[in-house]
């Protein structure tokens, strides 16, 4: 079994181009994890902070946009709804 220089070469540049595939497919992957685990974590607080605000009368709607607004900006995020929620 002989192996010549362009059958090696060929072998290294399809093993690196199959790296390269494969970082393709992850990072949208963790990404799209990452934001899944912040719309949670959002909702959570948004749900925390209806219980406690109720009783003063004040809530925000729970939904997807408003749940990943404060799970990315976190309490700054809150604070935002809060205010476009009382100006608007």
């Amino acid at each position: 079994m002989d192996l010549s220089v362009a059958s090696l070469l060929a072998f290294l540049v399809g093993l690196v181009a199959l790296y390269i595939i494969g970082l393709l497919l992850v990072i949208p992957l963790k990404f799209l994890i990452k934001l899944l685990i912040n719309a949670i974590i959002g909702g959570a607080l948004l749900f925390i902070f209806n219980v406690i605000a109720g009783l003063f009368g004040l809530s925000i709607i729970i939904n997807p946009f408003n749940a990943l607004i404060v799970g990315i900006l976190g309490i700054p995020g809150l604070v935002l709804l809060l205010v476009l929620q009382l100006i608007l």
